[in-house]
């Protein structure tokens, strides 16, 4: 023996760090945004339900979680709070919702604003009609860039490594890259596709058009989701190019961009 001590590694001897489980109970509300009892926060989380269990009680002391009445959880005001600070989401967010305002109030559909995240659009802001048709999207929820409206606009000025691990994985790349390569030509993308929600709408519109700063780097992507109604209007493919750039403006201006 040397007498020197051994060096830590940072993590414990045994299993992970509790701040890491602690996100991954966290990260079981990430699929749906819903309450969730006891044993699905476990399943999701990949924990042992009493491991669960005790992480969940600390989260409800912190404010990160909230239990109801009827026994399950639901994600905390504290952490939505702390969550809305994120600068990237938040700043866009802050410069985008004057237009986005604007455009839901003209068309009466939904209304989404996203940003990119690895493979995966994130919204940040979604504004929705009382009458407008039922869509899977919320705040906070994450799509595939390669597989919906608003994420290809994302894709189409994502860093070319994105690009490249998602059309390297794609069925269909050499459809991708025609995607893409409108979207860089024409501002705006729209397409059409099945509602996977039941009881609504059979198939759905989107138009979808990118934001960027002054150095044409993308900053996130807006878009118009919608009954189809025989193909994207020219008005509504308009609307929302103009939107995106309009949106683009207020980002320069308010330092964003």
């Amino acid at each position: 023996m040397t007498g020197t001590p051994s060096r830590r590694s940072g993590r414990p001897a045994q299993g992970e760090p509790i701040l890491e489980r602690a996100f991954r109970v966290l990260g079981a509300f990430a699929e749906s945004g819903e309450s969730l009892p006891l044993h699905k926060i476990a399943a999701r989380a990949a924990l042992p339900k009493s491991t669960t269990s005790r992480i969940a009680t600390q989260l409800v002391g912190l404010g990160a979680l909230e239990r109801l009445e009827t026994g399950d959880f639901v994600v905390g005001l504290h952490l939505l709070e702390i969550a809305s600070l994120a600068p990237r989401g938040h700043g866009l967010r802050a410069a985008a919702l004057p237009f986005l305002e604007d455009l839901h109030r003209v068309t009466g559909q939904h209304i989404c604003l996203a940003v990119r995240e690895g493979h995966e659009a994130v919204l940040v802001e979604r504004l929705s009609a009382r009458g407008a048709a039922a869509v899977k999207y919320r705040v906070g929820g994450r799509l595939p860039l390669d597989r919906t409206g608003i994420g290809i606009a994302l894709l189409a000025y994502a860093p070319q490594r994105i690009r490249d691990e998602i059309l390297a994985a794609s069925t269909e790349a050499a459809l991708l890259r025609r995607l893409m390569a409108a979207v860089r030509a024409e501002g705006v993308y729209a397409v059409t596709g099945p509602n996977p929600l039941d009881g609504g709408e059979p198939t759905m519109s989107t138009v979808a058009a990118p934001i960027l700063n002054r150095r044409s780097e993308l900053l996130g992507a807006v878009s118009l989701v919608g009954p189809d109604e025989g193909g994207a209007p020219v008005g509504a493919r308009l609307a929302v190019r103009t939107a995106s750039l309009a949106i683009s403006r207020a980002a320069r201006r308010a330092g964003n961009a």
